[in-house]
């Protein structure tokens, strides 16, 4: 019996922002979805467009989707692997082109009205907040000592209105002329002359303002990232007023005539309709998922970066914790349960860290490593892969040492039977076993393996880069593939280009299949491809 209600997997391009070609199983074996598959790879900056679609930027997917609000569809306008990079937040100028901050490249590129792309600048590190006035381009940096400024769209020097600004996100300007931009890490809201001169504080003690829009009375309408607020301030009093009360994670708005709608960093995209009401265009889902884990409580735990979620009855996603959750412990990536109410996660700002999620605490173990992904904990301690450095290390008491290092892109760890360490080296297709005198080859022929799990003597690896799960007899070293044609992986033909990251929000971000057992004896897979947890279940049982 399954601990988890799930259906039959199928595919709709109205479903899913990735579809699988006729995924197969071997005999013997089913092919469930838990969660539902999300639409979208996370919505960041939204902006109505001069064709009346709202157009949403997805940082984690590398990807701009323009939304219709009669009908639902949804149209990639730059598509994942293309020339715009991490797209944080968009702004349209009057001749209809439209620009894009790319947050992790420090970039602001244009989308030509003709569907050609050009870098505009290059130099401007965390590139987030964007908005055109009267023709006038302004731009500000994400960052502790961020800037704010005012960009030549011809490609000239810009003109820098504001420095050594406190994470300045998505702005715009107010019916009085002024800039207004919101200061995160200050919780506060500003406003300048866009001509210059001194800037002034409208409002604080907010829920960490991310994005300013204007309604049609002149009231600043704001996102809280923080209390998932939706917020009206008057600008001339500073007085507030709650629209809306929804889930924290909210990162952006936009205005389409008198319709309002805001987006999360789930990809969930919500019409606040007044009175306190609200209705949801677009669900929300996960932006990957990278590792997963059953806790002790026997319920299913999944990394999503910047959330932490545990599955719910009939495949629902309940917040366990997200980037500003007290205790959270940054970007998550790996999974190992380490006792009641707590894993021990490798994040992507390079820490091993205890995560008590129970009771919202963090204890960071280890740090400053480059590129975490997979961890495990057996008799060496607490063992982890580094991709940046081809490192595999462990932890214990304290002490890290060094397991194996120049593996090509070690991802998935795990122990056999008799305690080594087995690594998924992905750059070099195979999976390897850590010895005292070296490593030594298991699997090979693989294409991108990444998550793995042992059970028995049977060992499960989530091959990325072939779409499926194999199964690999330690003993005889029998193979099997279960499954194939699986969402892992970028779409064919897709060669995805690096996440850098966003200090200090995350580290450089790259995608993990993880695979999991649970107690009812299915194996559970990460299927960042359509962003969707899947079960493999035996049918001959």
């Amino acid at each position: 019996m399954s601990l988890i209600t799930s259906e039959v997997m199928t595919t709709s391009t109205q479903d899913a922002r990735y579809i699988a070609t006729n995924p197969t199983v071997a005999d013997g074996w089913r092919l469930d979805r838990v969660t539902a598959p999300s639409r979208l790879f996370g919505a960041n900056g939204l902006r109505a467009g001069p064709d009346g679609r709202v157009y949403v930027a997805q940082v984690t997917g590398s990807q701009i989707s323009a939304l219709d609000l009669a009908t639902g569809a949804l149209d990639t306008v730059s598509a994942k692997g293309g020339d715009i990079i991490a797209p944080d937040d968009v702004a349209f100028d009057p001749d209809g082109n439209l620009y894009a901050t790319e947050v992790m490249d420090g970039r602001v590129s244009v989308l030509g009205a003709d569907g050609r792309t050009r870098v505009l600048r290059d130099d401007l590190p965390c590139a987030n907040g964007i908005t055109i006035h009267q023709g006038r381009l302004f731009v500000n940096e994400c960052r502790e000592g961020g800037r704010l400024m005012e960009l030549d769209r011809n490609g000239g020097e810009p003109r820098i209105l504001l420095e050594n600004l406190p994470s300045p996100n998505a702005m715009e300007v107010g019916p009085d002329g002024l800039l207004y931009y919101p200061l995160m890490t200050a919780n506060e809201i500003w406003r300048i002359d866009p001509n210059g001169g001194e800037p002034q504080r409208v409002a604080g003690d907010l829920g960490v303002p991310d994005a300013v829009r204007f309604d049609a009375d002149g009231n600043i309408v704001s996102t809280q990232v923080a209390s998932g607020q939706v917020l009206r301030i008057d600008p001339r009093s500073g007085e507030q007023t709650l629209l809306a009360q929804l889930t924290p994670g909210l990162d952006n708005l936009t205005f389409v005539g008198d319709r309002l709608f805001v987006s999360n960093f789930t990809g969930e995209i919500t019409e606040i309709l007044g009175g306190g009401e609200t209705r949801t265009l677009l669900p929300g889902g996960l932006n990957w998922p990278l590792d997963l884990a059953f806790g002790d409580n026997g319920r299913l735990y999944v990394a999503d970066g910047t959330y932490f979620y545990v599955v719910g009855e009939g495949g629902g996603l309940q917040t366990v914790g997200m980037l500003f959750t007290p205790g959270y412990p940054g970007f998550l990536r790996g999974l190992a349960p380490s006792g009641p109410g707590e894993f021990v996660v490798t994040t992507s700002g390079g820490q091993v860290t205890r995560y008590r999620y129970a009771a919202g605490e963090s204890e960071v173990l280890a740090d400053g490593f480059d590129q975490l992904y997979g961890v495990a904990i057996g008799a060496p301690g607490i063992v982890f892969s580094e991709l940046g450095t081809g490192r595999v290390l462990s932890l214990r008491s304290g002490d890290v040492e060094v397991l194996a290092s120049e593996l090509r892109e070690p991802v998935g760890v795990a122990f056999d039977p008799q305690g080594a360490p087995l690594v998924a080296e992905s750059g070099a297709g195979r999976v390897v076993r850590l010895t005292g005198g070296g490593v030594e080859a298991v699997v090979d022929n693989l294409v991108r393996p990444q998550g793995l799990l042992v059970v028995g003597s049977q060992l499960y690896i989530v091959d990325a880069g072939a779409k499926s799960v194999v199964v690999v007899d330690l003993n005889t070293g029998t193979r099997q593939t279960l499954a194939s044609g699986l969402p892992v992986g970028p779409p064919p033909g897709v060669k995805p280009k690096p996440l850098k990251g966003m200090p200090p929000f995350s580290g450089p971000q790259g995608p993990f299949a993880g695979i999991t057992m649970g107690p009812d004896g299915a194996l559970y897979v990460s299927a960042d491809g359509d962003g969707s947890v899947l079960a493999l279940r035996r049918t001959d049982r």
